[in-house]
């Protein structure tokens, strides 16, 4: 009789407990490969190259839940209205693919979507900016579905502090912990991925309900201002919530960072910029490769930082959000989304239980969404709409 092997054990976990991943830019992807054309990348169909998320290999990798992404960059003439076209790009690929896509808002959509076996698919917006300093535009965008907002992107937003530029509000001001507030009386879960440490604390101080991280390693393990503190991680117990491990490799291995710094250097020397992932930027970027090898990640890579994390903040607090479509680069095994089989196996290798699994994959974020809920439920009852400005919070 063959041995059950572990790739053969994660398969079958997933199926029925599949992953609720937090981060994936295929929207973004979609406006800048085929300016939202669905026809043009037809995700019912394996799409290789083009992109690293199509319906095949979301169901190959065990997906039962998806946060699509609706980040606009902040530079984005008019951001609020290209937020707005990326959440229609959401629409329309529900419109399209509803026998493999159901909407979701709560957490019972997920359950229900896993039932019907159809992929739960959330929204979640990347970057403060896209709310334009407006808590009316907060409110907007979470009745258009949008299930969490990151505080930041890369830069600095008036009101709270980006992990990758230069700190100004040293935290969250003001007007910012009534962002925070706001947004557990709605009932849209704060995401700390890609701010400052003293942005998180703050979060953390101020939040009523649970916070996530939807695309975010251990600092301990690869020390990258994007990736979470120690501080911080043993906190989300007390809070209730979840660090959603990311897989890009730059934010994983530390000879990736280094390399990567050297590589952006070569892109703006160019006259790019360095999150540039078109044609032209690409080929620098190739040719760069040549000359200096990049550093590969592999599944153990990422492993090691859940490993890290759940010795920091305990397994249930823990979450997987790879950030397919929004990175030039993947780990080994984890190429695209049909990849997380490969990840729990290792997992498995490394003695975690199924037990342990089924909460990282699912159980984890299912429970973070309700609770998240049942916060907003009680707020309401108590409290109005804030009708504060920046203006009036922050002078």
């Amino acid at each position: 009789m063959t041995a059950v092997t572990s790739l053969e054990e994660a398969r079958e976990l997933l199926r029925e407990f599949p992953v609720v991943d937090g981060h994936n830019d295929l929207p973004w992807a979609l406006r800048q490969k085929a300016g939202y054309d669905l026809d043009k990348l037809d995700i019912a169909a394996h799409q290789g190259a083009h992109l690293h998320t199509d319906l095949p290999r979301l169901r190959e990798g065990g997906v039962g839940a998806q946060y699509w992404s609706v980040y606009v960059p902040a530079e984005q003439p008019e951001p609020v209205a290209a937020t707005l076209e990326q959440i229609d790009c959401v629409r329309q690929l529900l419109a399209r693919y509803p026998e493999a896509l159901a909407p979701a808002l709560t957490a019972a959509d997920l359950s229900r979507a896993r039932q019907d076996g159809r992929i739960a698919s959330l929204m979640g917006a990347e970057g403060g900016h896209s709310i334009a300093n407006s808590l009316g535009t907060l409110r907007g965008l979470h009745a258009l579905g949008v299930r969490y907002m990151t505080l930041t992107h890369n830069s600095n937003v008036d009101w709270a502090d980006s992990a990758t530029d230069e700190p100004r509000a040293g935290g969250l001001t003001a007007f910012g912990r009534e962002v925070v507030r706001e947004m557990n009386r709605l009932g849209m879960l704060v995401d700390l991925s890609h701010v400052a440490a003293t942005t998180m604390r703050d979060a953390l101080d101020t939040a009523s309900a649970p916070v996530i991280f939807s695309h975010s390693s251990a600092r301990a393990v690869c020390d990258h201002p994007r990736n979470i503190p120690d501080d911080v991680l043993e906190r989300l117990p007390g809070n209730g919530g979840v660090a959603m491990v990311t897989f890009v490799p730059k934010f994983v291995l530390q000879a990736a960072v280094d390399w990567t710094a050297a590589a952006d250097e070569n892109l703006r020397a160019h006259g790019f910029h360095h999150l540039d992932t078109g044609p032209e930027a690409m080929r620098l970027h190739r040719a760069f490769e040549e000359r200096t090898p990049r550093p590969v990640a592999t599944v153990s890579t990422v492993a090691d930082h859940l490993d890290h994390m759940r010795e920091a903040a305990g397994v249930d607090h823990l979450g997987i959000g790879g950030d397919y479509d929004g990175t030039a680069f993947t780990p080994d095994g984890l190429s695209d989304v049909s990849g997380y089989p490969n990840l729990l196996a290792e997992l498995l290798d490394r003695g975690w239980s199924k037990a342990d699994l089924a909460k990282l994959t699912w159980q984890n974020a299912v429970r973070v969404l309700g609770a998240a809920e049942d916060v907003a439920r009680d707020l309401q009852a108590t409290r109005a709409p804030s009708l504060a400005t920046i203006g009036s919070l922050d002078g």
